[in-house]
């Protein structure tokens, strides 16, 4: 379809965005195009605060806009157990369990060997350093895919020399799930992951 350049190149930048094909961005186009000027602009100016004001935090390299973030700032936060996820995303999904009360750390990725993602490419040296000041445990969260698994194995290697305990979060069925839809790799997940009754 033919659209005139302003609604094409508004369409091109919606494409660009994650899981918005050609249909989503078009319809995200025409939304903006509905919304008054006010609308328009604030919607505009919140994208380019958050631009500006958003960075890593230091010390667990999640989204913040203060350093270091308000969870490593926490004194209620239990500072000898730390939760290694993939990304800042991951920190907000444990959050909303409300049951984690340690520290986090987020990798930035996994690795990932066909598309060149390396140890150095994530952030694992900062967590080998992070270790050494009085962590104990260290809970890796990495995605239950072949990339998280790798990960998740290559940093608990890592860390055993160090004399951490390395645990992982388990795996297996969701809630309400039916056995019957459930793939080969996670109904074996939950069976090695049983416990007694």
């Amino acid at each position: 379809m033919s659209y005139i350049a302003p609604i094409a190149k508004l369409i091109e930048h919606f494409r660009r965005l994650p899981g918005i094909g050609p249909k989503s961005a078009a319809r995200l186009a025409y939304h903006v195009l509905k919304m008054d000027k006010g609308q328009a602009t604030a919607l505009a100016q919140a994208i380019v605060e958050a631009k500006e004001r958003v960075s890593y935090c230091s010390v667990c390299f999640d989204l913040t806009d203060a350093d270091p973030c308000q969870t490593c700032r926490s004194e209620g936060r239990d500072r000898t157990v730390v939760c290694v996820v993939e990304d800042p995303k991951d920190v907000t999904a444990m959050e909303r369990t409300r049951e984690f009360k340690g520290l986090y750390h987020v990798l930035h990725g996994s690795l990932s060997p066909l598309e060149g993602v390396g140890p150095d490419d994530i952030k694992v040296k900062e967590l080998l350093d992070r270790v050494g000041k009085g962590v104990q445990e260290v809970i890796m969260a990495t995605n239950p895919n072949v990339e998280g698994e790798a990960t998740a194995m290559y940093i608990a290697k890592l860390l055993k020399p160090l004399g951490v305990k390395v645990t992982r979060i388990a795996h297996g069925l969701p809630v309400g799930g039916d056995l019957e839809y459930a793939d080969e790799v996670t109904l074996s997940k939950a069976l090695e992951n049983r416990r007694e009754m």
